[in-house]
């Protein structure tokens, strides 16, 4: 590899489905395909916020308040 700020392996895109794929087994489905959007749209969210540096409460904060992270403006 010439770049050594690429990662050398797909550790964390793996771990970013995780969470989806346990609710999965978990409830054995999503009941609705509008709740399965919501809840991706979440993590998403989340995943994204977590590696920017934000934490889960601050990013959800920031939701109820109606404000962008600093990274998305």
């Amino acid at each position: 590899m010439t770049q050594a700020c690429v990662p050398f392996t797909n550790n964390a895109a793996e771990n970013s489905i995780r969470m989806t794929k346990v609710h999965q087994k978990i409830s054995g489905c999503f009941r609705s395909t509008k709740g399965a959007e919501i809840f991706c749209r979440v993590r998403g969210y989340l995943s994204t916020c977590r590696k920017q540096g934000l934490s889960a409460t601050q990013a959800m904060t920031l939701v109820f308040e109606g404000k962008l992270p600093e990274f998305a403006l």
